[in-house]
């Protein structure tokens, strides 16, 4: 009977929930074991802080008093790892029990209060793996963001203390693809990267941001008895807007631009409900040139987005480059005040 087969469906569905939040419940609590450890031992440093590599040493005799009778767990390099962690998080009100301990151990790599605050949000908020996180992590989503955004809005969106107001607030530029698994030396067409999206479409939606969810791939659209066909659909629930991404692999030009607020205007004035905000078209080309962006458009205009892709994640020096780059246009704009 279907009704039999709902309370079995049901159940199941229970006991997978309960079983989940038992493992959460049990690595938060090892979570905090940890932590406490870390506590302890930066108490006892202090006590001996007057002699030379206490600390080298009491991870030393600790290792070699708890390892033989606790596993592997309790080496030297994981006791060194609870020491950091109470010293990167020196207040336990502030650990996350929906973090895990993997995931607090990357969050030890990174060096600024903000970029842990921010990672930590956004990985609560999305419910993001251990591979997720790393992933974001690793692509410098924190850094990427900062590059066309400034530093509070990034934090006060993530920590939901504020809905985005803008698309370039949560729109990424550059979208680093390299899970799409496409050479840069190799030679592809549009319908190419269009289908590695498909094909990846989780990754791609973890890599364009909060709250996206897909619908449609080469939507076709009648104007007057002429067809086109827009690539991909997506809808973000955080804007309450349609988001249509034309995919060029060549660089941009007004001509594109043009093309793709022809679809925005379409989605506007045909498929947009009255409660739903303006449609937000989004350029993913090869390359891009700011000005022909900035001029084929109206002053303070909103909806179309530009955004150049990688098919390769960032280099450390790459990302400093930029960085720097943004630095002296910003003391250059100051100069001229």
């Amino acid at each position: 009977m279907l009704t039999d087969q709902t309370l079995v469906s049901d159940i199941k569905a229970i006991i997978a929930q309960s079983k989940d939040n038992a493992i959460r419940a049990v690595d938060h609590q090892r979570t905090l074991m940890y932590w406490h450890i870390g506590k302890r031992i930066f108490e006892q440093e202090q006590e001996g802080k007057d002699r030379a590599d206490y600390g080298k040493y009491l991870t030393k005799y600790l290792a070699e008093a708890l390892e033989p009778e606790f596993g592997s767990g309790f080496s030297r390099r994981q006791i060194e790892l609870f020491r950091q962690f109470y010293r990167v998080f020196p207040i336990a009100n502030a650990l996350r029990s929906q973090l895990s301990w993997t995931q607090y151990r990357l969050l030890m790599r990174l060096d600024l209060d903000e970029q842990r605050e921010f990672y930590m949000a956004e990985t609560i908020k999305n419910n993001w793996t251990s591979r997720q996180l790393e992933r974001q992590v690793f692509s410098n989503l924190y850094e990427r963001l900062l590059l066309s955004n400034d530093k509070e809005s990034v934090l006060a969106v993530a920590k939901k203390e504020k809905m985005p107001s803008d698309a370039k607030e949560i729109i990424k530029d550059p979208m680093v693809l390299e899970f799409l698994g496409l050479k840069r030396e190799s030679a592809y067409y549009e319908k190419d990267l269009e289908g590695a999206i498909i094909t990846h479409l989780q990754e791609f939606l973890l890599e364009l941001g909060n709250g996206f969810s897909f619908v449609a791939r080469q939507k076709r659209i009648h104007i007057e008895g002429d067809e086109f066909f827009v690539d991909l659909v997506f809808y973000n629930r955080l804007l309450q807007s349609f988001v249509i991404i034309e995919i060029k692999t060549h660089k941009l030009t007004h001509q594109d631009i043009g093309q793709l607020q022809m679809y925005v205007n379409y989605y506007d004035r045909i498929e947009r409900l009255p409660h739903e905000h303006p449609t937000i078209g989004i350029l993913l080309c090869a390359s891009k040139n700011d000005a022909v962006v900035k001029f084929t458009l109206p002053e303070d205009q909103k909806q179309i987005v530009a955004s150049q892709y990688e098919l390769y994640l960032p280099t450390e020096q790459q990302l400093l480059d930029e960085v720097n780059k943004e630095l002296e246009s910003f003391v250059s704009k100051v100069g001229d005040e």
